[in-house]
């Protein structure tokens, strides 16, 4: 059977240069995250070159596409939330088709790697905090303290508050990571199952039922794939809408 760790591993093609004694080099992570924005501005400028009455498939679903990252702004950031809708709807389409792209055989799932859902991850909070501060001052820091709460609680409530700021970042890089990860180990041993089965001359009863479970898995990844890019616009809105409502 394949080792199944072998698909998330990077390979460099080229160097690019060095920066003190660092190499920088170009992987394979970042070659498929140059096609994911390049396949996402291909699409957009296709489905909006038209613009027609009535839409086809390609503007219906970009339109979708908007509508849908639109939605899920408003509902969590308000209105207000609105002018951070660029920033969510290009995180929503890389995370995305990154995450489909991963699901082509011999492709590479670059959010497999924590370290790319890290980077993600951080950008949301650094905007979160960057924008709070110039908005609002001193008073974004508001979100870590309770109002209404007596003096002698908040010196256990405001060091709560902060741990869990901290924590928005490495729950919203992990759980992208995890999933992507653990699905695709899951996917790329029941495929082996089929292989090995077939190797040892199971066919018949038992062969069927690994591939049966591996197209089931497919599908299931599928929704993985959408429900994760999901959850990460999500929660980046409501992340975002503590830089636009500090405090409690």
């Amino acid at each position: 059977m394949a080792d199944p760790i072998h698909q998330f591993q990077l390979k460099s093609y080229t160097t690019l240069g060095h920066i003190g004694h660092q190499e920088i080099v170009f992987t394979n992570s970042a070659l498929f995250m140059l096609i994911a924005v390049g396949v996402i501005t291909l699409f957009m400028l296709w489905g909006t070159s038209g613009r027609t009455l009535v839409p086809g498939r390609i503007q219906s679903m970009v339109e979708l596409s908007y509508e849908f990252v639109a939605n899920t702004v408003r509902s969590s950031a308000g209105n207000e939330g609105m002018r951070f809708f660029p920033f969510v709807f290009s995180l929503f389409m890389f995370v995305l088709i990154l995450n489909l792209a991963g699901l082509i055989p011999y492709s590479f799932t670059v959010t497999s790697h924590i370290i790319i859902t890290a980077a993600l991850a951080l950008l949301v909070i650094g905007v979160v905090i960057v924008y709070g501060v110039m908005k609002h001052g001193t008073h974004f820091f508001g979100l870590f303290v309770p109002s209404g709460v007596p003096p002698v609680m908040l010196a256990i409530l405001v060091p709560i508050e902060i741990i869990s700021f901290i924590s928005r970042p490495i729950s919203l890089s992990v759980r992208l990571f995890a999933n992507m990860l653990a699905g695709h180990i899951a996917l790329k041993i029941f495929a082996g199952f089929i292989g090995s089965l077939l190797a040892a001359g199971a066919w018949g009863i038992i062969s069927p039922l690994p591939l049966a479970l591996t197209v089931a898995l497919t599908a299931l990844e599928v929704l993985v794939a959408v429900l994760q890019a999901y959850v990460f616009a999500t929660l980046t809105s409501i992340y975002l809408n503590d830089a636009l409502h500090p405090g409690h």
